[in-house]
């Protein structure tokens, strides 16, 4: 059983208001006094209840995070970099994910509250008004990450359109005469919140407007491996692909290897994401880097400044780059 400040006043024959004022270094007590009620705690592995001295201050010390899943390297990068930056604050992180199911996002949400985190962090998948209603009647601070909900709610993330527009004038300028956006979960449009993915397919068909004589082309389904191979196949073009994200980009590199296909002889090949992964690749994987360790560390910095009562901005950018690889 763990000692508690009950156990040091008894066995340091002090009064329980002494043991408080030692271990949290405040005034009322001698320097002897305190030396004496330190030592002893240490001797007996005194470890402070952070939940009850969090509550005693109105506080818990906990922030709730709520993402897709860790499967994605994206995530996991993100989580990583909220982790650090709240644990720097003295807090911790309860993590938990909702796999992309929009009843179980909002029972997750209400455990954390349950538990009584001081905020929260979400990177949602529900984006009907019916939740954005639902995110204005919390009663603590969170922002959201990455899913855009609603304008009047907080948000963190890059220029998605600016960026996937960017990328796309490059593969562009390497003379490519098709070019195929492959985004799978533009199929799951209606079902699901993609903003990140509906702005980046927004910045592919702006800039294609550019380039009217190059062939665009979208690919939105789960079955993109079988349809971008087939488009390669078939296709008497120079053909390149912007993929909508690493992972679908690594699949579709894989996936043409095992055809004797290699990019960039036989085919472009660029991401979108710039996931860690990527340190292992060969040939390197044209990419954008979409900042997701700093999106993770400014949602944090801003969730602790709404906790602090300071007024926050409702839209957040945080600057991407372009990473130039050997794919295109």
């Amino acid at each position: 059983m763990s000692v508690t400040t009950k156990d040091l006043a008894r066995i340091c024959n002090v009064s329980r208001t002494s043991v408080v004022r030692a271990l949290n270094n405040q005034k009322g007590i001698s320097d002897s006094t305190r030396k004496m009620i330190l030592d002893k705690a240490e001797e007996l592995g005194y470890r402070t209840d952070m939940l009850a001295k969090g509550l005693a201050q109105g506080k818990t010390m906990y922030i709730g995070v709520v993402v897709f899943d860790v499967r994605n390297r994206y995530f996991a990068q993100m989580l990583s970099a909220i982790e650090n930056e709240a644990k720097s604050e003295g807090y911790f992180v309860n993590i938990t994910l909702h796999e992309k199911n929009k009843d179980q996002e909002k029972e997750l949400i209400q455990r954390l509250l349950d538990y009584r985190v001081d905020g929260l962090i979400l990177s949602p998948v529900s984006k009907d008004e019916e939740f954005a209603e639902y995110l204005r009647t919390l009663q603590v601070p969170y922002i959201i990450i990455g899913n855009k909900v609603a304008s009047d709610i907080p948000y963190v993330g890059i220029d998605e359109m600016k960026a996937a527009m960017e990328a796309t004038r490059k593969i562009a300028e390497k003379n490519y005469e098709k070019i195929v956006f492959v985004c799978p979960p533009l199929c799951d449009i209606e079902k699901e919140n993609i903003y990140t993915h509906i702005q980046r397919g927004k910045g592919f068909q702006k800039a294609m407007q550019l380039y009217p004589h190059i062939d665009a082309e979208i690919i939105a389904s789960w079955n993109y491996k079988n349809e971008a191979l087939q488009i390669l196949k078939s296709s008497k073009e120079r053909t390149a692909f912007f993929c909508s994200g690493d992972e679908y980009a690594l699949d579709l590199m894989k996936c043409f290897r095992g055809e004797g296909l290699r990019s960039p002889k036989d085919y472009g090949i660029m991401g979108f994401d710039n996931i860690d992964t990527l340190l292992y690749i060969e040939p390197k994987l044209s990419t954008t880097d979409n900042a997701v360790e700093e999106v993770g560390k400014q949602a944090v910095r801003l969730l602790f400044k709404s906790l602090n009562g300071q007024e926050i901005p409702l839209k957040n950018m945080v600057d991407y780059s372009a990473v130039e690889g050997e794919t295109i």
